[in-house]
């Protein structure tokens, strides 16, 4: 858990908050990058990044102890040319989080820049920050997983995918605690991404998966990050809540 009103620093091992509730950080400021898009697609992405775009919250075949393993570059090709089927809403009038929603806003990425997505998100976001310690798929002794009922690591999720950008990067606590800072408190970047959930003078964002989950967070008092090796995201949002609350309102 960080908790705090400066910056942190400090380099341990990588952690991996995923999709499965609402996630992820990194794909959200990324999204301007590349050549300039026609009205019509730019709302569309305006949508998607705002939560409101009508898709449903996971591709379909989303299932088992690894989900996102058969969720490739065709697999995600075979949703485009059916998406008008599978909206659920009309765009902009009901927010909804959507894994899918990310996935097709970073495959738009890829395809306009011809330019693989973690080197897009280098380029436009953690270089220009001098954050390093994020990767889609960081050497095993760097991983910080959840351990089974004999201690050995358990299997985390196949995300080097379609799904990447919808929350399938490793990062470590430190790293994603400078991004909370750098851009929701610092506004290194700008003002922050329509991604960012709010509530209040709250910006927070959130996500889960079998065994992680993740919130950040951050008001004009403070901000939090706290990431747990346990998949009750309910019990990681309020743990983040109400140790901001206390930090913030003494």
């Amino acid at each position: 858990m960080t908790c705090g009103r400066g910056r942190p620093d400090r380099r341990p091992r990588l952690a991996h908050p995923r999709p499965g509730g609402r996630t992820r950080r990194t794909a959200d400021q990324t999204q301007e990058a590349g050549p300039p898009a026609r009205p019509r697609r730019r709302r569309r992405s305006r949508y998607r990044a705002e939560h409101t775009s009508g898709l449903p919250r996971l591709p379909a075949g989303i299932r088992g102890r690894d989900p996102y393993a058969g969720f490739d570059d065709q697999a995600l090709d075979s949703v485009v040319r059916h998406l008008d089927t599978l909206v659920t809403a009309p765009a902009g009038s009901t927010e909804e989080y959507s894994n899918l929603g990310y996935a097709l806003l970073g495959a738009a990425l890829v395809a306009a820049t011809r330019t693989p997505y973690e080197e897009l998100l280098h380029r436009h976001l953690l270089d220009p920050l001098g954050i390093t310690d994020v990767a889609a798929d960081p050497p095993s002794d760097r991983r910080l997983c959840h351990r089974g009922l004999f201690g050995r690591p358990r299997r985390p999720w196949t995300m080097t995918g379609a799904i990447l950008p919808a929350g399938g990067l490793w990062a470590t606590p430190r790293a994603t605690a400078r991004l909370v800072t750098d851009l929701l408190v610092d506004r290194r970047l700008g003002e922050p991404a329509p991604a960012w959930q709010k509530a209040g003078h709250l910006l927070w964002h959130n996500g889960a998966t079998r065994d992680a989950s993740i919130f950040a967070g951050a008001a004009p008092q403070g901000w939090i990050l706290v990431h747990r090796l346990s998949g009750e995201s309910a019990a990681t949002d309020k743990l983040a809540l109400g140790t901001l609350r206390a930090f913030i309102e003494p």
